[in-house]
């Protein structure tokens, strides 16, 4: 009986598991966009930006007129030398127009600012989202390879097993050669059982990501070409860095500091306001009076009005020293906002360096797995040539094999690490978009 080469196992075992899975694969942009519309946590970072505006508009309503409506009915007596009751229904409708209140007017400042620092914190959570499902995504295909490795090389050992036993049984090889290639065997059964079940959770976990069962991640296009870091150089990225949503935020933080110090200042200064008002009501009067000639009563009813306008001032002269103790606080909450914003451009600036050079090293893996790859490949049919005519041991043969599968494996883990490691790079320093996951999406399978 023909025993198949370990080439031609693996190329079994991938056709088996592709032929085990869904007949349609989704590709990274559908994921995302599935994912965009199901995620808990960007959708409720999209609802606090949403309140962001209303905010803002609450704000604003502080420069726009109030209008009131009041209305009563009241019986009134009072009695000294005369005595009189009054009662009647009234209504009063009365508005005030800021004219000037430089507090409003900073509180509004701070409220637009404050939409600005929402949409940067949806921003982050969009690039979060684009590496988790990138991250996610990969993380099932490279669990899937290694499975693929894993069965290939259980494959190809007991190939090898099978010729050590048949070598013994003819008196060829010793009892060793089926011992060493039995304990391998063995070995590589429980790591086909660890790789069958990394796989089952890396797909529950994509599952969850986008609310379905069964999805199905297309692989990467063969041949695999993965472009380069552009651009080369990381002082450029780490220039970019300034427009990252966390230096944002921290910017508009230390904005709305200084608001708020210029805010406990405008306690020194007067308010205008103009005021009108407008009411109409009747009134049942009776008022007795004494006279020489005996109680005199009067009475009246009718309706009555009342209106005004005018401007209000108001103007703080003393507060026990609240205004400049406030100032002097808000002083200190602004040297600490620029400090935070200092530390902030600091340690984007050194992720992003970090994710640089993460993405350059894993390009030189990349290069160095592949020609390892080549190596191997030519060091197994050597081995295997060399055991055929005597040259060689088993547990040579076997040792070739198993470092040709893990230099499998890991060339696979190290293609998708780079390409996550290119999401992460444009998220640290600010760049990350939604046409990045197009772009990723380029290197899969049609």
């Amino acid at each position: 009986m023909s025993l198949l080469s370990p080439t031609r196992l693996a190329l079994a075992c991938a056709l088996a598991v592709s032929a085990a899975a869904p007949a349609h694969a989704e590709s990274l942009s559908e994921v995302y966009d599935i994912a965009r519309g199901y995620d808990a946590t960007y959708l409720a970072a999209r609802a606090l930006a949403d309140s962001a505006q209303y905010r803002l508009e609450q704000a604003r309503a502080g420069l726009r007129p109030s209008v009131g409506l009041t209305a009563d009915y009241k019986r009134t007596e009072q009695e000294t030398i005369t005595k009189s009751e009054t009662r009647g229904p009234s209504a009063l409708v009365s508005g005030t127009q800021p004219l000037f209140n430089r507090t409003t007017n900073v509180t509004v400042e701070q409220a637009e600012r404050s939409v600005d620092v929402s949409m940067a914190d949806l921003q982050t959570a969009e690039q979060e989202l684009i590496v988790r499902v990138a991250q996610t995504y990969f993380d099932v295909l490279a669990a899937q390879d290694t499975l693929t490795t894993a069965r290939a090389n259980k494959a190809a050992i007991a190939e090898q097993l099978a010729s050590a036993k048949r070598n013994f049984e003819v008196g060829t090889a010793t009892i060793t050669d089926t011992r060493e290639a039995q304990a391998r065997y063995d070995l590589s059964t429980a790591q086909e059982i660890a790789a069958e079940n990394d796989l089952r959770i890396k797909r529950l976990a994509l599952d969850q990501l986008v609310g379905r069962t069964g999805v199905d991640p297309r692989p990467l296009a063969t041949p695999v070409v993965l472009p380069p870091v552009t651009p080369a150089d990381v002082d450029t990225w780490v220039g970019q860095s300034e427009s990252a949503p966390s230096v944002r935020k921290a910017t508009l933080g230390y904005d709305i500091a200084r608001l708020e110090t210029e805010k406990a200042r405008a306690g020194h200064l007067p308010t205008f306001a103009l005021q009108a008002a407008y009411g109409r009501g009747r009134t049942d009067l009776s008022q007795t009076s004494p006279s020489a000639a005996g109680p005199a009563t009067v009475n009246y009813n009718g309706s009555t009005m009342q209106s005004s306008v005018g401007v209000t001032m108001n103007l703080p002269l003393f507060a026990g020293f609240a205004v400049q103790n406030r100032v002097k606080e808000t002083l200190a909450l602004e040297e600490q906002s620029r400090n935070t914003l200092d530390a902030t451009r600091r340690t984007v600036a050194q992720a992003t360096r970090t994710a640089y050079f993460g993405v350059q090293s894993g390009e030189a893996q990349v290069k160095a797995l592949e020609a390892a790859e080549s190596s191997s490949q030519l060091a197994v049919e050597s081995t295997q040539l060399g055991y055929k005519v005597g040259v060689r041991v088993n547990i040579d043969v076997l040792n070739a094999q198993t470092q040709l599968y893990q230099t499998r494996r890991d060339l696979a883990k190290a293609r998708y690490d780079v390409i996550v490691n290119g999401l992460r790079l444009r998220q640290a320093a600010g760049q990350l978009q939604p046409g990045a996951i197009s772009a990723a999406n380029q290197l899969l399978a049609r």
